[in-house]
This record gives structure tokens, sequence and C-alpha cells, in this order.
């Protein structure tokens, strides 16, 4: 019986396949280089119970917090007709553990920790970890309990935060006007291009503000509403900005639809009282690096590729040609230059073609820096605000506003695009990881950093940084289970992967997936997944780079 059970099971499953169609019409698909439009998958909470208690009450308006469709339409129905909440005012991010307790007279406190949290504006910025209260007031409506009062903002948990926001860029142009620069902002899916505009409309994060620029001019008024039809967006703009001259339109322009690309937004039309505003899309310059690994070996100093070595011309026979060892090479975005420390301790130019010329001989020092505008920066380890600049002519500025507050710097690197710095830097027992906008004068100059963002903290030791593209840091940090790489954004939570032991320096590319190690017997390990996976060997110095050479 049950042989033929299954041989009749296989006949109608064959005799369905046999009536499967064959032919169809072609179904175009997306155009190359088109982006795909963002779904909006919102988690659906739970409504209130009859006869909730008061805490379990302001339980189900907290777990609401997960679901913002409707402007949160399923949270506010634990509110009173007449309260007033606020829902994006704020984001706290917990480790999930939440206590409540009864504050009586219709009164419950949460007691929870916060590890992170988003403003109004969408930044995100860690927390340092401790007991956070917010109170709620309750009062019965219709023989119900319903929040009277309630803090602004929703409470989220670090795993459900990343299903309720999604990660968006805002777009903003370098002091050349040639370089874009992301401004990492965390909204909700639902009506994000909306949000994206508005708080593009308003300007960069005030710790990156003084770096960058914007050709949106400050009298236009966010539009509030975005609407979004097949890719393309309409974004509604006030009269002052028909008066505005062409290349700044193609900059507006150019900073919207590269701004709501990750809302789904292919184009975006410009108007004015509904009538179209032109605008041309500008070609950035790049910043990405050649993808091969750059290295010093016995062989020379060059690419490696398929297990050859191809010099760079001029700079590679000028790098082998130091009489000193190189212990850290970052090489300039054109390939003519390269900061390189030495095993004496010293920091020199090194040019593709001229003499070599000290940097800085101060003891102590950390791995220098190249800027896009061919300035090396160095510091001393143990004095963390004593920063030098020193021009390709040799002209020196001391920075203002180094990185005040930590006891020990470990690491610093300039972002490729010039607009941004990071470091590794030690305080209290425990390493950051922070980023500073560098503040330049109109001919390029270096003057002074901004304020510190920090991106993050660890009890390991730091021992390396790169940037792995525009938006991401990578660190190389020694902990108590060994060593591991964090995989940092600038402005939003990082992840950490487990790397091989014994590895010592750090090298990024164009994608987070292709960070590279040094071995301290000169192995060098490739990103595969979660996974390090050795290429080559005979690595004296993994070098980094600035830009995508000549």
């Amino acid at each position: 019986m049950l042989g033929a059970a299954v041989a009749l099971t296989i006949a109608l499953a064959l005799a369905a396949c046999s009536g499967l169609p064959m032919t169809s019409p072609v179904m175009p698909g997306r155009a190359p280089g088109t982006a795909q439009e963002v779904p909006d998958f919102v988690l659906r909470p739970d409504s209130p119970q009859r006869g909730a208690t008061p805490q379990e009450i302001v339980e189900g308006f907290i777990r609401a917090g997960s679901g913002p469709a409707g402007g949160w339409a399923v949270a506010r129905e634990y509110l009173t007709p007449g309260a007033s909440w606020n829902p994006l005012a704020a984001v706290t991010i917990d480790e999930g553990e939440r206590v409540y307790s009864d504050a009586g007279l219709g009164g419950v406190t949460l007691a929870l920790t916060q590890i992170a949290g988003v403003d109004a504006s969408g930044a995100y910025s860690v927390a340092d970890l401790g007991s956070a209260l917010l109170d709620f007031r309750l009062e019965q409506s219709d023989g119900e309990w319903r929040i009277s009062q309630a803090p602004d903002g929703v409470v989220l948990n670090q795993n459900v935060f990343a299903n309720v926001y999604k990660r968006y860029q805002l777009m903003f142009f370098d002091d050349s006007w040639s370089t874009l620069v992301p401004d990492l902002r965390w909204f909700p899916t639902t009506n994000a291009a909306a949000r994206v505009t508005d708080t593009l409309v308003d300007g960069p994060s005030p710790w990156l503000a003084a770096s960058v620029r914007t050709a949106i001019p400050d009298n236009v008024v966010p539009p509030g509403s975005v609407p979004v039809v097949s890719g393309v967006a309409q974004v509604e703009l006030g009269p002052d900005v028909v008066s505005l001259d062409q290349d700044t339109r193609d900059r507006m322009q150019t900073q919207l639809e590269t701004s709501l690309a990750l809302a789904g937004v292919t184009e975006v039309q410009m108007t004015v009282a509904g009538a179209p505003l032109q605008g041309e899309r500008l070609q950035k310059t790049a910043t990405g690096v050649d993808a091969r690994a750059l290295a010093l070996t016995d062989a020379g100093f060059g690419f490696l590729t398929s297990g050859a070595l191809e010099p760079i011309d001029g700079l590679s026979d000028a790098i082998t040609g130091l009489s000193s060892t190189p212990l850290a090479i970052q090489v300039s975005p054109t390939q003519d230059a390269a900061a390189v420390r030495l095993d004496n301790g010293a920091v020199v130019r090194v040019p593709a073609d001229g003499p070599v010329s000290d940097v800085d001989q101060r003891p102590g020092m950390i791995d220098p820096t190249i800027d896009r505008y061919g300035w090396i920066w160095t510091v001393p380890r143990d004095s963390p605000t004593s920063i030098l600049a020193t021009s390709p002519d040799g002209e020196q500025v001391s920075i203002t506003n180094g990185w005040g507050g930590a006891t020990a710097v470990t690491a610093m690197v300039a972002s490729r695009d010039g607009t941004r710095i990071a470091a590794l830097v030690e305080s209290g027992g425990r390493t950051f990881v922070w980023v500073k906008g560098i503040i330049r004068q109109s001919d390029g100059t270096p003057a002074a950093l901004g304020v510190e963002l920090e991106l993050a903290s660890t009890a390991g030791q730091g021992t390396g940084l790169t940037w792995l593209d525009d938006a991401t840091v990578g660190a190389l940090v020694l902990g108590a289970d060994g060593p591991a790489t964090l995989e940092q954004p600038v402005g939003g939570p990082g992840s950490t992967v487990a790397a091989p032991i014994g590895v010592s320096s750090v090298s990024g590319s164009n994608q987070t997936t292709t960070v590279r190690l040094r071995g301290d017997d000169g192995a060098l390990y490739v990103r595969r997944g979660t996974n390090w996976n050795q290429t080559a060997s005979g690595v004296l110095v993994l070098a980094t780079q600035q830009g995508p050479g000549r």
C-alpha cells in the first residue's frame, strides 16, 4: 500500500509538471546601474489587551515602538486621546534586559541599559553603559489603563533596531566641490525619501559641518513630502532656488540623487510650484583604490598580482633604495609620493622623482598618513595633541584641537576624500575609535580638527586602523580572546570578526569584505565572509593606499 501511494504521488507530480508553461513573453528587468526599490518590511506589534495592568500597557507600548507603520499607529493605541508623544524625537537602543516597577498613583518606571541612540536628525551615537530610567504616567480611559505621559522617542533592542531603522547616506561635497562625502543617518524605511531629503536640506552633522560644503541654500525649507513613483522622486523647492546658477543646481541635483539612492530612488526631479527645475548629476572624483594588495617584499615594492610583483614607476625604486628599513608605508592618491616610517623612528616623505625629505623625527612616532592634498600627518604615541601636518614643500602646521582627552594614540589615518581623520586612542584603560572633521583653509592647508565623534570602544588593544570605504573604518584589535577586526561605520553599529593569530597590520580596499591582514611571519590574509584565506607570504610591509593611482 505504501508503494502504491508513493507511485500515485509521483504520477500526480509529473502530471502537474506537464502543465507548466514552456513559453512566455520576455519580461524586462531593471536597467543596468539602477537601484531596486526598498520594500517596506515592518513589524506588526500587538494592540492593547482588554483588562491589561498599567505595567502590561507600558510593556506593550515599548514593544510597539518596533512598528513605525502609520506613524506608529499601534503604539498610539496605548495612549490616552489627549497624550502628546513624538516617536521620531529619539531612539534609545538597549541590551534588551528591562525592569519595570510600579511608581504608584498610576506610574510605571522602566529601567534599562542604553548602549546607543539616534537623535531626531537620524544621527547615531554610542552611549556609556549605564542604567537609564523612563517614567510613564497612566490614566483609565473607558475602563482601560492608557498612557497619559510618555517620554518622546522609542526604545528598541539592539537586535530589533536593524529591522526597524535602516542606514542612509546624506551626501555633501568637500571644499573643492569635486568629491562627495557621506554623512550616515538612520531612519525607518517608511517614508524614508522624505526624511532623507528633509535632513539633507537641514545640513551636515555638527561634527562634520566645518569640513564639508552643501549646495542647498540655507533659506530652502524642507519639503516634508517627497512622492516617489517608479523610482523618480519629486522634490518641491521654494521659489528662491529659481535664481540659482546652473552649477549650484547641478550640485543640488547630485546631492539629492546620491543621498536618495538607498531609499530606492534612481532619479530626482526638482520642482518649483510644480514646474521642473533642471539639474544634471555630476561625476564625482573617485576615491577608490587599486583592488590589489600593495606590499614590500624581498622582491621589491609594488602590487601583488598572481604571485608576481608589479612596481610603481619611480616610487618603487625610491622606497627600495632607502638607507633605513621601512616599517610602515602609505601611498598618496596619485602614487607619486609616500609617507614612510623607518626603523630608526623617523618619518620621511619619499617622492617618485626627487630626494627623500625628513618629515618628523620626534621619538615614539606612530605610522604616518598622507592626505589627498599631499600633506603628511604625524603624531607621537604618547602625545595625542601634538599633531603636525607637513606639506609637499616642507611647510609644517601644528594642528589645534588634536586628540584631547586621550592618554595615547596608537593609529591615525586620513580619509581618502581628505575631509576626515580617524584614530585609535586610549583613555581610562579602554581603546576608542574616534573620527574628526579636518578644517582647512581655502587653499587646502589644514588648520584644525573639529570635535570628535566616538564610533566604538573596546577593552582590547588597538594595533591598526584603515579606511575600508568612504563610510567605514576597519580596526585591528588584540583582545583577551585573540586578535579581531572591527568594521565600524562612521555613525552606526559595528561588527567584529575573529582574526588569525599573530597578525599585526591591516589594510582596506574598496569593500568591507576585502580586508587584508599581515601576520608577523609575513603571511598575507584576505577575508572571505567570516574566514581568512592566506594569499601570499614573505610580505615585509603591508602598505595602504589613498587613491586610485595615476
